[in-house]
């Protein structure tokens, strides 16, 4: 081709290619976030819960209102949304994405994941949110959150997944990180992918001052499908349960060898691996049902057991190695 005769005639075929290629992108983005919001939108709604607070003045109480959202799971009215939303309230008002308001009534909740699940009674069907796979998420991935931010209405930020299974070191939780902004309101609302597809429920953010700072974290699509499943069949989450503790990973020597464990940085709440009151913070679980002790291992562990079911673990404590058979039980309510 005469075209690229010379040296600059194709370097500025392909800056061109490259600018076309870049206003290309942009523009398929821009319409896939409105896509994605159009289809999403319809199955976020808005709380706004009633809470009894004390008062000295006149002797009585009086009643604060907490904003915040929730997802509409199912089209006969099921809705999910973070506990701390309506823990405490009297009432809770569900506002439909069309601003028709309806009561609600509480089908029931889990402590440990922060969730809840109420329920509507609308004369028509209602839009449950599709969902994706959470396990399938990666750092990277464009993602929005949809929320009731500031109890100022329906509102959408963009941005990334910071991170994947971020834990605080609590083996019954698995949080997925993310830069979108996330503010008081938000709690409850829903984390979609670019397809409009849930992916995760807002449900805190890490910051100094209570509003966004970067850094906000969501309950994964599968575990609020399970826990909510749970909920709606047998009114709470029958789920095995060892203690509350927190734990970290320690790399160290062992007998001259570098190794991992799980350092128990923490106990809370005393449960049938600390009954005993042998093993304490410090300790550093080896192994986990004879296969060597991780994160993942740990959190599989006690998914995929029932409350009566044994777990063995083999733990390092002072300098000495014990093995451990644990019964689990039946998680309690708080």
């Amino acid at each position: 081709m005469r075209f690229f005769n010379n040296k600059l005639s194709r370097i500025n075929f392909l800056i061109l290619v490259g600018i076309l290629t870049y206003l290309y992108s942009n523009m398929s983005n821009e319409d896939g976030y409105v896509e994605a919001i159009s289809k999403a939108s319809p199955s976020v709604v808005n709380i706004n819960s009633k809470k009894n607070i004390e008062t000295r003045i006149f002797d009585g109480n009086s009643t604060s209102n907490v904003m915040g959202s929730g997802i509409i799971i199912s089209s006969d009215g099921y809705i999910i949304t973070n506990l701390h939303v309506i823990e405490g309230t009297r009432i809770i008002d569900v506002e439909l994405d069309d601003g028709q308001v309806y009561p609600s009534s509480l089908i029931g909740f889990d402590e440990r994941s922060d969730l809840a699940v109420i329920k509507i009674n609308s004369l028509d069907a209602l839009k449950p949110i599709e969902v994706s796979n959470s396990a399938s998420v990666r750092a990277g991935d464009h993602v929005i959150a949809i929320g009731n931010a500031f109890g100022l209405g329906k509102t959408f930020t963009s941005g990334i997944i910071s991170a994947t299974g971020r834990d605080y070191g609590n083996p019954y939780l698995e949080l997925i990180q993310t830069d979108a902004a996330i503010n008081p309101g938000n709690s409850g609302g829903a984390l979609i992918n670019h397809k409009g597809n849930l992916i995760g429920m807002n449900t805190k953010i890490f910051s100094k001052t209570g509003s966004y700072a970067g850094i906000g974290f969501a309950l994964p699509a599968n575990k609020i499908i399970e826990v909510a499943s749970e909920i709606i069949q047998h009114g709470s989450v029958k789920r095995s349960w060892i203690g509350d503790f927190r734990v970290k990973t320690k790399r160290f020597l062992l007998n001259d060898k570098p190794t991992y464990g799980l350092e128990i940085l923490e106990l809370r709440n005393y449960g049938p691996l600390f009954n005993s009151g042998k093993i304490k913070t410090g300790a550093i679980i080896l192994s986990i049902n004879n296969e060597l002790a991780s994160w993942e291992n740990l959190t599989g562990a006690l998914k995929n057991s029932f409350p009566g079911d044994e777990i063995e673990f083999q733990i390092l404590q002072n300098s000495i190695i014990e093995n451990y058979k644990v019964m689990t039980e039946a998680i309690p309510t708080q």
